[in-house]
């Protein structure tokens, strides 16, 4: 059992819990994720390790309420516990020496783009980091981010920072040269996005994949992907593999394939929930 050592809701829907895993908070590094099982019957999910405190011995999960099985997840409170971690799994990230890196961060994918900053800034490589959000609640992370290097913060709303895309500051930021590779964590759209730009520059991009995973031994195949013609599954080969040999139509296909049954799910558990309200305001 991992107890919560803490919980700290980061914008509307993405919450982060520390939690106590000594043996993996001493032991994982950037780009490494963990596989949460909360109950014996619950799901099993996928999730970056956003930072770690060795000496506390306790890692940083940050979590989007999505589903059923995240909504479960951000409901612990401190002192609660999660039945099974385990981890760390997966490649850390390739992480240059020198030089400078461009960080990019669209929503929860902030927390992942965080502990790849902290690694490149150890290293002394100059930090340039651009984070977004849909409007200023939704942006997390930026203060860990710039105790690292330059940060950028855009908003779609322009409500804070700079008003539009990540993609578009970005564009600002490779036209001005200097940067040798770039990290981009956020969702597939976005991803894509920022490839499209590297691409023609010969920028190396990184990026983290989030297909469906299940055991994290790449034993069930339901993570894989396609890069560069070859398939590769996530949980063993990555998360993060070279951006420009990445299949992100295909990628988009299969992160929708479950999609009627996480609502159906959903469904249920706010329906149960209603029920049970219901009963309670029922008099004795």
């Amino acid at each position: 059992m991992h107890v919560i050592l803490a919980r700290q809701q980061l914008s509307p829907n993405v919450t982060r819990l520390d939690v106590s895993t000594p043996r993996i908070a001493q032991i994982r590094r950037p780009g490494q994720f963990v596989i949460v099982h909360l109950t014996e019957n619950s799901e099993r999910i996928p999730l970056t390790i956003a930072d770690a405190d060795p000496k506390a011995g306790s890692i940083a999960l940050v979590i989007q309420s999505v589903g059923k099985s995240t909504r479960d997840l951000v409901a612990l409170k401190p002192g609660d516990a999660i039945r099974d971690i385990v981890g760390p799994l997966g490649h850390a990230t390739e992480l240059i020496e020198s030089g400078r890196a461009l960080c990019i961060g669209g929503g929860v994918g902030t927390a992942v783009v965080h502990p790849i900053a902290q690694g490149l800034q150890r290293h002394g490589v100059k930090v340039t980091s651009i984070i977004g959000g849909r409007s200023k609640e939704w942006v997390i992370f930026e203060k860990e981010l710039q105790q690292l290097g330059e940060v950028i913060v855009c908003t779609d709303d322009g409500s804070y920072g700079r008003k539009g895309f990540v993609t578009d500051a970005a564009k600002d930021v490779l036209a001005g040269g200097g940067v040798d590779i770039v990290y981009a964590v956020g969702p597939v759209p976005m991803m894509r996005a920022v490839v499209n730009l590297t691409r023609p520059l010969g920028v190396r991009t990184i990026v983290s994949l989030n297909p469906v995973m299940i055991d994290g031994t790449g034993m069930c195949g339901g993570c894989r992907v396609t890069v560069g013609n070859e398939t590769r599954f996530a949980c063993v080969d990555g998360p993060e593999f070279d951006g420009h040999q990445v299949n992100f139509d295909e990628l988009m296909d299969r992160l929708s394939t479950y999609r009627e049954f996480e609502q159906r799910a959903l469904s249920c558990a706010e329906g149960a929930c209603r029920i049970e309200q219901a009963a309670k305001s029922q008099p004795a």
